[in-house]
């Protein structure tokens, strides 16, 4: 029998069956991804085959294989690790929650996020959240970020609670239509905000920002996927912190930047990596202003392995 992972807890699983049932699921002895080292074999959004037993008075599915998957967001599991964490599998599209304040979202973290996505095709929506609360200064800030971003092909739209025409069931829904849309972001940008006001039904909970480490407080502990009808669905994943690269060789870095794959075809070497080799056209393109020494920085961050984030 196939369903549907619409939650994972670490051990158990919550399914959506076929016939539009809900029925809680473990895993059988152990599933192997072939040529894929991750602490969770299962994620939400896959499409599974499961079989039914019965424990006393309970009767659930004991999940025996994944379904090959179409794409899905890994992230590495820890600093350490060489092992992965998929964030969700099966994704038609991200919507990435960042803020300028409270907490500020670093862009270090943007342009890693984007990496990852862009390693496996997956368009992002860059989603500045708590218009409202920005200064003058900030707001100056939100539209330098636009159009940087903007300018390198992804899409950019300010939200806010507070603010009906920037309220997200006005700025997004439309945006999500008919795909599956993973929703992440740092702890405390407000997408269990977001989610409610998409889906009320989510009801999920939401928290007060942290005064003393201006962080948010971790408010959605397991990743699930709410339907917002039978079509789109959003899948709601906990706050992270950082976002380690995993499984992308360094002379691949490069390319999952729009606009150093743009200028890398005019290197001297084929195999040039950007770092100081001679007749870079990347390094020309940055020096000429035309790649932001901010996106710069961070490719050099990714090429050298560090995943620390200011």
């Amino acid at each position: 029998m196939k369903g549907l992972v619409i939650k994972s807890t670490g051990s158990w699983y919550n399914l959506k069956t076929e016939d539009n049932t809900f029925l809680k699921a473990r895993i059988k002895g152990k599933i192997r991804l072939k040529d894929l080292k991750v602490t969770n074999p299962v994620a939400v959004g896959d499409t599974i085959e499961y079989e039914l037993e019965s424990g006393g008075d309970e009767t659930y599915g004991v999940i025996t294989d994944v379904h090959k998957r179409h794409n899905y967001m890994i992230r590495k599991s820890n600093k350490l690790s060489k092992q992965g964490q998929i964030i969700a599998s099966n994704i038609d599209m991200v919507l990435l929650i960042v803020t300028i304040s409270q907490p500020k979202t670093s862009l270090g973290f943007i342009d890693r996020f984007l990496v990852m996505a862009g390693a496996f095709h997956i368009p992002v929506v860059l989603v500045f959240n708590k218009y409202d609360l920005y200064t003058d200064e900030e707001i100056a800030y939100y539209h330098f970020l636009k159009n940087l971003y903007e300018t390198i092909g992804y899409r950019c739209v300010a939200c806010s609670s507070h603010m009906d025409s920037l309220k997200p069931q006005h700025v997004l829904l439309d945006i999500i239509k008919d795909k599956t849309v993973l929703l992440s972001g740092h702890s405390g940008v407000g997408k269990s905000t977001i989610l409610n006001q998409l889906i009320p039904e989510a009801f999920q909970k939401t928290d007060i920002i942290s005064v003393m480490h201006s962080r948010g407080k971790h408010t959605t502990t397991f990743a699930e996927l709410f339907f917002v009808n039978d079509n789109t669905a959003i899948i709601d994943t906990p706050g992270v912190r950082d976002f380690g690269i995993i499984d992308i060789e360094k002379p691949e870095i490069g390319h999952y930047f729009p606009e150093i794959r743009e200028y890398m075809k005019k290197c001297k070497f084929h195999n040039c990596i950007h770092l100081n080799e001679p007749e870079c056209a990347v390094i020309k393109a940055v020096e000429e202003k035309q790649i932001s020494a901010s996106r710069y920085y961070n490719y050099l961050s990714i090429l050298e392995n560090n995943d620390v984030f200011n």
